[in-house]
């Protein structure tokens, strides 16, 4: 920096020469020097209050902002943000073959408590309980004056719930959004969904599990963000169930049965188009399981998967079957029905007496079980045995459920000649109505192995081959017979051509020793229409008793058949299968001359 003189030498001297004060110039330069400090420190405060002017005006800006958008959102408290990982609440939905809802989310709210800052804690338990009947008035007030400082009272609240409890006003009643999963279709379907309840669980949201059914064998999917909200589709027809559903409980009323099931599958596909176990449940409020009684009296038991049962005369058609693949018999074959059959200490009786001797197909029409042994012994337990097993009866069924890996068939472990005879026609072995259906489309669908799905497919599953087309074709004319002329003629639906066969056998007592005087288990399995088989269906009915007679009739031809021919009657249309009419006679012309 360079300073300017006070007294610069030129002026002083000159102004010597010509008689003027020195002293001045120093003055005037003192003057100037001050005039130029004054203005650079009036610009420099000129700029530090520019500074802080912008600086505070940002700052106003700022929380003025801020202010407008508190103003402008809506109230909500506070929300403490605990550590560790993030609660995944968003669930994909469920839907049917068509797309349509089964199983969905809805935005709810959990009600909870913090005592410390409750202001009349008598009142709020009071009113609590009105609102709510199952909560109890004494129980909440202990909770609310005790050391508790949070509580939960409500996990899932209706919009009405909500603001009765909003009514009473007490700060200490707080409220969490959070995410439910909602039936709107109530019980249908309620086996093969299962339910979700909550798993992990903040005050602000909730982690949503399956616990039984699809919702728990494809809870990792349906949970899954990779997915991004894509729903899972199954292969049930939401009409088809439903219908289903109220012809079979009006049956099972109208019989007085215990329960019932019903199984309704494509035989090519393998797809489940209806799965029915009665009792049933509502998923929305799904009940406990049960600590004492027998499983299968619980509402959440699936007959249709679970339920093991020995299903009678419905496993006539595999024995004829395998005899006619074998080579053994043809289907006009002669078969000894003379009776009754002595085996060592036990005694095989048909349920009248017919006649000397059947051919194959009117063993299966007439339902002879004597004629049905021989040709089992005929088969041998070792074929016999491999047969059963390569159409799935000896392990559980590939169903995508939870339940079905528990539903194991239960038969001896020594099969001996006895057991021979006795399970060729559905004694002595124990399987679901499920594993049924999957054997009956494997035998009628051209005879390839059929593995039953509740996921939707579109193209037939070409299995490995069970029989040949030929053996497959002749049971489903059997089958046809069974109902035009035979025991199940109260299965005929006209256009739909129903095939079937029935089975009535005696219900086990509860500590296995023995077997009910008066207690059966009915089950027809039908395939429609037969001459070209599409769909099978399986009706089964615990306990059944017709009580239209003079006598209470419990056999499958009087129970079990007319429910399942309503059954078909309702769903062939929504199936989309058009009844088939029979051509009329032509018109007799007779001609005459002129």
């Amino acid at each position: 920096m360079i300073r300017t003189p006070l007294r610069p030498l030129a002026r002083v001297l000159k102004a010597r020469q010509t008689g003027e004060n020195p002293d001045a110039i120093e003055r005037e330069n003192i003057r100037l020097r001050h005039e130029e400090m004054r203005d650079k420190a009036r610009l420099r405060a000129q700029g530090r209050l520019l500074v802080l002017s912008v600086f505070f005006l940002g700052a106003f800006m700022t929380v003025g902002a801020r202010m407008g958008h508190l103003a402008a959102s809506e109230p909500m408290e506070p929300q403490a943000r605990a550590s560790g990982s993030q609660i995944l609440a968003q669930r994909a939905d469920i839907v049917d073959r068509n797309g349509r809802i089964l199983a969905t989310n809805l935005e709810t709210h959990a009600l909870y408590a913090q005592p410390p800052i409750m202001i009349d804690k008598e009142k709020a338990a009071r009113e609590l309980a009105a609102i709510f009947p199952d909560l109890d008035e004494k129980e909440l007030l202990e909770d609310f004056i005790g050391k508790r400082k949070f509580l939960w009272i409500k996990k899932k609240l209706s919009p009405e719930q909500k603001q009765a409890v909003h009514d009473i006003g007490d700060p200490g009643l707080l409220f969490g959004t959070r995410e439910m999963r909602l039936y709107p279709n109530g019980n249908l379907a309620a086996h093969i969904l299962g339910g979700a309840s909550f798993g992990r669980e903040g005050v602000h949201s909730a982690e949503v599990i399956g616990v039984a059914g699809v919702e728990s064998r494809f809870d990792d999917f349906l949970r899954d963000p990779v997915n991004e909200g894509a729903p899972l589709q199954l292969s049930i027809d939401m009409t088809v169930q439903a219908a289903a559903e109220r012809v079979l409980y009006g049956g099972m009323k109208l019989l007085n049965a215990k329960g019932a099931a019903s199984v309704l599958m494509d035989v090519h596909t393998g797809e489940i188009i209806s799965m029915v176990s009665l009792p049933d449940f509502d998923p929305n409020i799904r009940p406990r399981p049960p600590t004492e009684g027998e499983p299968g009296d619980s509402p959440l038991f699936n007959r249709a998967v679970q339920g093991l049962y020995e299903l009678g005369s419905t496993f006539k058609i595999f024995t004829s079957a395998q005899a006619l693949e074998l080579g053994l018999v043809n289907a006009e074959t002669m078969i000894d029905t003379k009776g009754p059959m002595v085996v060592g200490r036990h005694r095989i009786r048909d349920f009248r007496n017919y006649g000397p001797e059947l051919s194959v197909t009117n063993v299966i029409v007439k339902s002879s079980n004597i004629g049905t042994a021989h040709m089992a012994l005929d088969i041998g337990a070792k074929r016999q045995k491999e047969f059963l097993d390569s159409l799935g009866f000896f392990k559980p069924t590939e169903i995508e459920l939870t339940e079905g890996p528990g539903a194991q068939p239960l038969f001896p472990k020594q099969w001996k000649d006895i057991s021979t005879m006795t399970i060729s026609y559905g004694h002595g072995i124990s399987t679901s109505p499920l594993h049924l259906a999957a054997g009956y489309a494997s035998l009628l669908n051209g005879g390839t192995k059929v593995t039953p799905t509740l996921l939707k497919r579109v193209t037939p599953q070409n299995g490995p081959r069970i029989v040949s087309e030929e053996t497959s074709r002749l049971s489903a004319n059997m089958l046809r017979q069974v109902v035009t002329k035979g025991t199940a003629s109260f299965g005929e639906v006209p256009g739909y051509h129903v095939g079937g066969k029935t089975g009535t056998a005696d219900k086990p007592l509860t500590n296995g020793r023995g077997y009910y005087d008066d207690k059966v288990i009915s089950t027809f399995a039908s395939v429609f229409p037969a001459h070209d088989p599409k769909y099978v269906l399986i009706v089964t009915l615990d306990e059944p008793t017709e009580t239209s007679g003079p006598k209470p009739r419990r056999t499958a031809g009087w129970t079990a058949v007319p429910v399942a021919s309503e059954m078909t009657r309702r769903m062939a249309p929504l199936l989309g299968l058009r009844p088939e009419i029979a051509p009329a006679a032509p018109a007799k012309v007779t001609l005459t001359s002129n």
